[in-house]
This record gives structure tokens, C-alpha cells and sequence, in this order.
């Protein structure tokens, strides 16, 4: 799905043009990942599904993929108001 916008997302993170919300860096950490296995999860996930934000009408992407260790997980972006892709969370599948 939306395979425009994943490349577009795996271009920012090769670029490390990226900020993580605080939310994304407590539940990277409480579930043990690091940022490689975020990055991991999206150079080589999929899009999954698009929501449109109900407060800010933005959307946002769910990506799933695997860790550095072959876990699955899903991570939620978005585009920034900076041109930048912004992670808003993550959890484990």
C-alpha cells in the first residue's frame, strides 16, 4: 500500500530526517527497542493502513516491520509541519 509515501519515509530515515515524539521514545524504551530497530521496521516494512487524525485532520501512516532481531512491530508516522517525518508511536505485534 502507498508505495510513493514509503519510499518517501525510508528517504527521511536514511537521511536521519526524523523526530520522535516523547510518547514513541517511553514506549521504545519500555518495550526494550532501540532507534535501529525503528529505522529497521520501516526500511523494511509495509503500510498498512492511513488514518486521518480526528483533532488535526493529518494523516497518519501505521508501518509495520521487523526489528534488528526479527520482531514485528508497528510504528505510527505522520509528516511534520517541517517537512520532517515525526513517530508518534510504536508497539510490539
Amino acid at each position: 500500500m502507498y508505495p510513493r509515501i514509503l519510499s518517501r519515509f525510508r528517504q527521511y530515515i536514511r537521511t536521519r530526517q526524523y523526530v520522535m515524539t516523547l510518547h514513541a521514545e517511553e514506549e521504545m524504551a519500555d518495550d526494550e527497542l532501540s532507534i535501529l530497530d525503528v529505522e529497521r521496521a520501516i526500511l523494511t516494512g509495509d503500510i498498512v493502513e492511513r488514518q486521518r487524525d480526528h483533532k488535526t485532520g493529518e494523516w497518519k501512516y501505521l508501518v509495520r516491520g521487523e526489528t534488528t532481531t526479527g520482531s514485528k512491530i508497528m510504528v505510527v508516522i505522520k509528516l511534520g509541519a517541517t517537512d520532517k517525518l515525526v513517530m508518534i508511536t510504536l508497539f510490539p505485534e
